[in-house]
């Protein structure tokens, strides 16, 4: 314990395919309405960010942070956000540096470990909020757990509860994964629209962007190598997964953290099912579900996804706040 075993998501016979359940929320789920209001926030590197609000009308929050090259527009993010804002959260939904629509102004961007801006948004309004839980998914959960046990910065008290959602916590493992065939539509669209952001760079930075490489990149693995890791003052893309994946630290988690990640999720590799670090870490629970694809876990004839409803009911149940409903 905690490894949880006594919730069972169980979709329709046609989602019981990993890769039909990650395409299908993601192409047909429509997303339901609410006001947000977007956000700049400005970090100490002369660089921002951006962070779309709901109403702020309650005295805990929850943070979602999205996944590669997602927003705060992905569906899973919007989908959460009601979720939430339906059990009296005020939700901000944080768009990694270069995702809200427009380039950030500094060479480095954003990756699978970085929590700075995390952390930024929090110290700037941990004062509100009696409560903070922080949700991530794919990469941002990842980001949720490494910032989380990292030790890097000391947490806000008023951190409560934590979630990842389809969480690659082994980064290497993951990006030979995803170069397996039967991921090569997913690889080959997060290429695009990083190697449009690598030109866009290249004009801001041109003696620092070198386009010579771009047309080695037919993996991710490639673009972590040559881009990711001199962006980031990573020597290569070994030494980027090693200092950035979440898998080491997941010992040091001190607080409620609730990690689901899918059986058939052809993203994760074995090592991000972790089944002894949520043995012996008693914050740690783990929730490994046979069917949900990546991201995914679509779900009829309910008010939320599966995951959705486990992400609240995990909050609510770590919060001390006495709401009526």
């Amino acid at each position: 314990m905690p490894v949880i075993d006594n919730f069972h998501y169980k979709p329709p016979l046609f989602l019981r395919n990993g890769h039909l359940n990650t395409f299908y929320p993601y192409l047909f789920r429509k997303k339901p309405m609410f006001f947000v209001q977007r956000q700049r926030y400005f970090t100490d590197d002369d660089d921002f960010f951006d962070v779309d609000w709901t109403p702020r009308k309650n005295k805990r929050l929850a943070i979602l942070l999205h996944g590669l090259e997602g927003s705060s527009n992905s569906q899973y993010i919007v989908g959460t956000t009601k979720a939430l804002l339906d059990h009296h959260w005020d939700v901000a939904a944080l768009n990694f540096r270069s995702c809200s629509g427009e380039m950030n102004k500094q060479l480095k961007m954003y990756h699978s470990g970085f929590t700075e801006d995390l952390h930024h948004f929090i110290t700037q309004i941990e004062s509100e909020y009696d409560e903070i839980a922080i949700s991530g998914f794919s990469l941002g959960g990842n980001v949720t757990m490494k910032y989380l046990g990292d030790k890097k910065y000391i947490l806000s008290p008023k951190i409560i509860a934590a979630s990842g959602t389809s969480v690659p916590c082994d980064l290497e493992g993951g990006s030979v994964r995803i170069m397996e065939g039967q991921n090569h539509l997913y690889e080959k669209r997060f290429l695009e629209t990083l190697k449009l952001k690598l030109i866009e760079k290249n004009k801001r930075f041109p003696d620092l962007v070198d386009l010579s490489n771009l047309k080695k990149l037919k993996t991710l693995w490639d673009f972590d190598e040559y881009y990711t890791s001199s962006l980031h003052g990573f020597k290569d893309a070994k030494d980027y997964y090693q200092q950035c994946s979440s898998l080491p630290y997941l010992k040091n988690i001190s607080i409620p953290a609730l990690m689901i990640n899918a059986l058939d999720d052809s993203f994760l590799s074995e090592a991000s099912f972790p089944y002894e670090s949520a043995k012996n870490n008693p914050n740690l629970y783990l929730l490994t579900p046979k069917y949900g694809g990546h991201v995914g876990f679509t779900t009829f004839g309910t008010q939320y996804y599966w995951n959705e409803r486990q992400i609240v009911d995990f909050f609510e149940k770590h919060s001390s706040a006495k709401i009526f409903q």
